[in-house]
C-alpha cells in the first residue's frame, strides 16, 4: 500500500475507534447482548464481559493490521490478498466494527492446503483463513494472550512471547542432568484435527463472560473448510493457518499441564510435543499408560501409540543448532523436534536395545 493510502488509512481507523458507534441495529444488538448477559451465571471479573471492545480499540488493529502484513500468507477463498486488505477495511471497516460489536460478525470457510511435513511423514494440512478473518483473529489473539499467557504452566514453551525451543531443550538437559534420564515422548496422533469444539468452549468459557466474543470464536471454529470447491463442516479442530489457533491449543493442553503437575511430573510441552522424564524404564512404562488413560478420557484425544515411545537418554548432543547448552538463539520447533529425535529416541525399549550415544 502507498504511504498515501496509509496516512488516509490511520486517519479512518482514529476517527472510527476515538467515536462511539451509533445506529440503531448497533443499540438494538447490545441491549440484546446486555440482556443476555444479565442470565444468573457464576461470579466472574467484570472486565471480562466487555473485551470485544478491547478488540475493537485502535492500537490494537492497527498491530493487528502490522502482524498480518508481515506474515504475507497467501488468499482465502474470496481471493482478497494481504496488499488489498488496507484499502477493504478503509471502505468497510465502520460496518465490520459493528457486527463484531454487535455479535453478528460471521467468518468464511478456510481454505485446504497441503504441505509436506518436514520429517517426510506424510502431508500436514493447513486451513488457510481470509485475510478479512486473519485481521480478525490476529486482534481477538492479541488481545486473548495477553490475558491468558500469564496463567499458562511455565513447563509450556510453544507459541509463547519471549518462549522458545531453546528454553525448552535447556530445561530438557537439565531434568537429564538430575538423572531423569528416560524420557516419554507423547505424540497426540492428528491433535489440531480433533480438538473437541465443546470441551474447547467450555475450557474459554471459563475465562471469557463476553457472549460476543465466545460466539465468534465458535463462529470460527465452525466456519467450515473448502476443498475442491467443496464446503465441509467442521465439527472438530482447530485449524493450522490462523492466527488463533496456537493460542486455542495451548490452552486445551494446559489441561495436560496442570495434571502433570500435580503428578509431581517433570516435563517439558512444546505445542502438541510433550516428553516427561523419569529415572527408570518401569516408572516410564507406568506414567505412559496413565497419561494416555488421561488423554484419552479427559481430553478426548488420542494418542498415537506407534509413535509414542520410552526411551533410555544418554550423553550429549551437537545437531540441528543444539549443543550441550542447549540450541542456538534460532532455534525453532524443527529443532527441538529433531534434538528430540535424535538424541531422546534413538531406540524403543525392548530386550535388544541400545541407548542411542548423543
Amino acid at each position: 500500500m502507498h504511504l498515501e493510502d496509509d496516512k488516509r488509512l490511520n486517519l479512518q481507523l482514529r476517527l472510527d475507534f476515538s467515536s462511539a458507534p451509533t445506529g440503531e441495529a448497533w443499540q438494538a444488538g447490545r441491549e440484546d447482548i446486555e440482556s443476555s448477559s444479565a442470565v444468573s451465571e457464576p461470579e466472574r471479573p467484570a472486565n471480562t464481559r466487555r473485551i470485544m471492545e478491547d478488540v475493537c480499540e485502535r492500537a490494537n488493529l492497527k498491530e493487528a493490521l502490522r502482524q498480518v502484513r508481515s506474515n504475507k500468507g497467501s488468499a482465502g477463498v474470496d481471493g482478497m490478498t494481504v496488499d488489498q486488505l488496507g484499502g477493504y477495511l478503509k471502505q468497510h471497516w465502520p460496518a465490520i466494527r459493528e457486527q463484531l460489536l454487535n455479535g453478528t460478525y460471521e467468518p468464511k470457510p478456510v481454505r485446504r492446503v497441503e504441505i509436506p511435513k518436514p520429517d517426510g511423514g506424510g502431508v500436514r494440512k493447513l486451513g488457510i483463513p481470509t485475510v478479512l478473518d486473519r485481521f480478525v483473529q490476529q486482534a481477538v489473539m492479541q488481545v486473548l494472550q495477553k490475558r491468558w499467557n500469564p496463567t499458562f504452566s511455565h513447563h509450556s514453551y510453544g507459541f509463547r512471547p519471549r518462549r522458545s525451543a531453546h528454553q525448552a531443550v535447556a530445561q530438557a538437559q537439565q531434568y537429564i542432568t538430575q538423572g531423569y534420564g528416560w524420557v516419554i515422548d507423547l505424540d497426540l496422533e492428528k491433535f489440531f484435527d480433533r480438538v473437541n469444539h465443546d470441551k474447547l468452549m467450555g475450557q474459554i468459557a471459563k475465562r471469557v463472560e463476553d457472549k460476543r466474543l465466545l460466539k465468534l470464536i465458535r463462529a470460527f471454529l465452525n466456519a467450515g473448510v473448502m476443498e475442491n470447491g467443496l464446503v465441509s463442516p467442521s465439527v472438530e479442530g482447530t485449524p493450522q493457518g490462523g492466527p488463533l489457533s496456537p493460542l486455542l491449543s495451548n490452552l486445551v493442553l494446559d489441561v495436560l499441564d496442570r495434571e502433570l503437575e500435580r503428578r509431581g511430573h517433570r516435563f517439558v510441552r512444546y505445542a502438541d510435543d510433550c516428553n516427561i522424564y523419569v529415572r527408570s524404564e518401569r516408572a516410564g512404562q507406568r506414567v505412559m499408560e496413565s497419561i494416555t488413560r488421561f488423554i484419552t478420557q479427559k481430553l478426548k484425544l488420542k494418542v498415537n501409540e506407534a509413535k509414542s515411545r520410552r526411551n533410555p537418554w544418554t550423553g550429549s548432543s551437537s545437531v540441528s543448532g543444539t549443543s550441550r547448552d542447549g540450541p542456538k538463539a534460532s532455534a525453532s520447533r524443527r529443532q527441538w523436534k529433531s534434538w528430540l529425535r535424535i538424541c531422546g529416541a534413538g531406540a524403543t525399549i525392548s530386550a535388544s536395545a541400545k541407548r542411542p550415544r548423543c
